[in-house]
């Protein structure tokens, strides 16, 4: 069983080409009525969210591994997401 470190290392070798186009957009008033914006914060794995001092959600979209875990957890219309355009994105090196 690999350990934490070795997970680090592996998605340390991921690259990406980043689009100057976001593939994500939060509806603030949504996620904030449904706390859907502090879930993401709480459950992205790549840090893209980030909730600032006003309660909005900050998105660093370039960061995204396009997992899906953000659509898993967002109340419905909160949240649009779609997979960046063709040959942006994630390349995984490892898996």
């Amino acid at each position: 069983m690999t350990g934490f470190g070795d997970v680090t290392q592996r998605l340390a070798g991921n690259s990406y080409t980043v689009d100057e186009e976001s593939h994500i957009e939060i509806d603030q008033d949504l996620a904030r009525k449904t706390g859907t914006g502090k879930l993401l914060v709480k459950v992205c794995p790549a840090h893209v969210y980030s909730e600032n001092e006003d309660g909005t959600i900050s998105v660093i979209f370039a960061a995204c591994m396009e997992c899906g875990t953000c659509l898993a957890v967002a109340s419905p219309g909160s949240l649009k997401w779609h997979y960046p355009n063709g040959g942006f994105g994630i390349a995984f090196r490892e898996g």
